[in-house]
């Protein structure tokens, strides 16, 4: 199984979701070892809860330079393969993109390449969607590289966008419709092929 680490911010609802595919035989390549938040999130509550380790590497409060340090030595430290980025807040430090290459995933609320970059993340991008009046909107997973939200779509799922929506109801559509699904289908695939690279 390839061991994995998934970077979180808020409260783990998309971690919640790995865990329960990975506890359902649903992710049969991947062992989540290791949640790692950047902030005080409750997020590290459910990985206890589920018994996995969890990591508080305060990113303001030790500046840029010294998480990513921190950040890179962690991953090292617990022989991490995989990294997912389940509502992961912070841009990730230049040395962890480069020592995981086509290693990270990250889950984006919407179909990219629409609403999707910088200043795009959490309800800001279901208000644009709203606001700019489109019916289908959904979530993709894609590879992580140094431009946000720019690396190659692994996979993605349409969701209606439904009259009188707010931008509260349409995220918790998006997550239960779409980035609960595609986020352990997609860590599953890129473990597979981790797998099949050591063979």
């Amino acid at each position: 199984m390839v061991r994995t680490a998934v970077l979180v911010s808020g409260g783990g609802t998309n971690l919640e979701a790995l865990l329960a595919a990975e506890e359902h035989g649903l992710m049969p390549s991947v062992h989540i070892d290791l949640v790692v938040a950047d902030r005080e999130a409750y997020a590290l509550e459910r990985a206890r809860n589920h018994g996995r380790k969890g990591v508080l590497i305060d990113r303001k409060a030790l500046g840029m330079r010294r998480f990513s340090e921190k950040l890179m030595e962690t991953l090292r430290e617990n022989g991490i393969q995989l990294v997912i980025l389940a509502g992961f807040l912070s841009i990730l430090p230049q040395s962890v993109v480069d020592g995981y290459r086509d290693r990270i995933i990250n889950i984006h609320p919407s179909l990219i390449p629409s609403f999707c970059g910088k200043g795009f993340y959490g309800l800001k991008v279901h208000e644009a969607a709203l606001e700019r009046g489109v019916r289908i909107t959904g979530a993709t997973v894609h590879l992580v590289n140094e431009i946000p939200d720019g690396g190659r779509i692994l996979i993605q799922k349409a969701v209606e966008v439904r009259e009188g929506d707010t931008p509260e109801v349409l995220q918790k559509r998006v997550m239960e419709e779409a980035e609960w699904k595609i986020l352990p289908e997609a860590a599953e695939m890129i473990a597979e092929e981790i797998e099949n690279e050591s063979r």
